[in-house]
């Protein structure tokens, strides 16, 4: 992979320059001293990944990040001494499209980098043109008659804005459960529940593992394994299928909610890079519910949905601005 590093720190660049010189797989394209720096240059030679310093003068990692994002977009990976200092500009410049965020000090330490090149390899196996992930096995059931309502959402790069302006258009009374897959680095997950919780009538918190989704509360996927949902009715989180790339995944989501919800449901796949939840939202389709998802022209990356239109599952194409009022239609 060609990486880029922007960073005003010396010692960060050359740790990172000497993390990756141990890996054949990937070169350094270019380093960039500053913010404007980095732009100029992505526009001139993007990078298949830049590891973008959030802490970068004079313009900071979240405009660079909304200047590459629309002029020349790239795979981005925020890294910062302090990401919890910072939490409130890494869901920032996730809504403007960076993939990913690290804590420096975490990522290049402990076996040594082997957090940051794991991720590395996993942005390397999103840009791939073919999808080699085995697909899940689903036979078609029975409809039952609606017991209850679920929304599952999925979301990854642009995530955290996008999520934000859809909760805000959704009333507090709004009468179905609501369970989100954001790709998001684990620590983040508490700092997004309650930064979304900010932005949204309905209050956002983590998912527990042993509990049944209902009106009243925005659920977000957090931890390192996938959330599923089981034929009871309650959600568990499970370190398997151990293929997929995201842990948790929206395809392993979605494809449990296709087995086992035996309500109604509307499945929706937001901004992101990819293809995580193609396949899941696909089955949804299949299983009769209602899929949605966001269109090209207001995707901060459109990697997923457009995917999802690929497959033809997404039963309705619409601006971001557009789904909560067809969700309220239903639920509101």
């Amino acid at each position: 992979m060609r990486i880029a590093i922007a960073s005003d720190k010396p010692a960060v660049v050359a740790d990172l320059r000497r993390l990756l010189a141990g890996e054949p797989a990937h070169h350094v394209l270019w380093v960039a001293a500053d913010g404007v720096e980095a732009v100029e240059r992505c526009a001139l030679q993007a990078p298949d990944v830049l590891l973008l310093d959030l802490d970068l003068a004079p313009m900071g990692g979240v405009e660079a990040t909304r200047l590459i994002m629309q002029f020349s977009p790239c795979a981005i990976m925020l890294v910062a001494a302090d990401l919890e200092q910072g939490t409130s500009r890494v869901f920032e410049a996730m809504g403007h499209g960076a993939v990913d965020a690290m804590q420096l000090p975490a990522a290049l330490a402990g076996n040594p980098g082997q957090t940051l090149l794991r991720k590395l390899r996993n942005l390397a196996w999103l840009n791939a043109p073919d999808d080699s992930r085995p697909g899940a096995a689903w036979s078609p059931r029975p409809v039952l008659r609606p017991a209850s309502r679920l929304v599952a959402i999925g979301a990854s790069a642009g995530g955290p804005a996008a999520l934000a302006e859809l909760f805000a258009g959704l009333p507090e009374s709004f009468s179905a459960a609501i369970v989100v897959v954001q790709h998001v680095e684990d620590a983040f997950t508490r700092g997004m529940a309650d930064w979304l919780t900010t932005q949204s009538p309905i209050p956002v918190r983590l998912a527990r593992g042993d509990e049944t989704p209902q009106p009243g509360s925005i659920l977000l996927a957090g931890g390192s394994n996938h959330l599923r949902l089981l034929k009871s009715g309650e959600l568990n989180y499970s370190e398997e299928p151990c293929s997929h790339v995201y842990r948790p995944s929206i395809d392993v989501f979605f494809e449990s909610v296709a087995q086992n919800w035996t309500g109604e449901a509307v499945g929706v796949l937001l901004t992101g890079m990819g293809r995580d939840g193609a396949q899941g939202l696909k089955l949804m389709r299949k299983r009769g519910f209602l899929t949605l998802a966001q269109d090209e022209g207001s995707c901060a990356v459109y990697g997923m949905p457009k995917a999802a239109a690929a497959l033809g599952a997404a039963a309705e194409i619409r601006p971001l601005g557009e789904i909560a009022r067809r969700l309220c239609e239903l639920y509101g």
